[in-house]
């Protein structure tokens, strides 16, 4: 088992923020989900770990991987 804590982009008081996994506080905040997420994006290739991005009510939408994925995607999203 790893340490890698990735990286969530989550709806934040009406705005949008990054929370690294089992964080309990947010890391940045942004306005749009856009932003956040090209935050948690540099981020996540700093530190060679996933970003998880959510919708408004929290559930998962996507993820992008920045790292070493030792179980890629069999499927091809783009």
């Amino acid at each position: 088992m790893t340490d890698k804590k990735d990286i969530h982009v989550v709806p934040h008081n009406g705005k949008w923020a990054t929370r690294k996994e089992s964080a309990e506080r947010v890391g940045r905040t942004a306005d749009t989900q856009k932003e956040a997420f090209e935050q948690a994006r540099e981020q996540a290739k700093r530190e060679k770990v996933e970003v998880v991005i959510h919708r408004p009510d929290g559930s998962i939408r996507n993820s992008n991987s920045y790292g070493n994925d030792p179980n890629p995607p069999k499927d091809k999203k783009h």
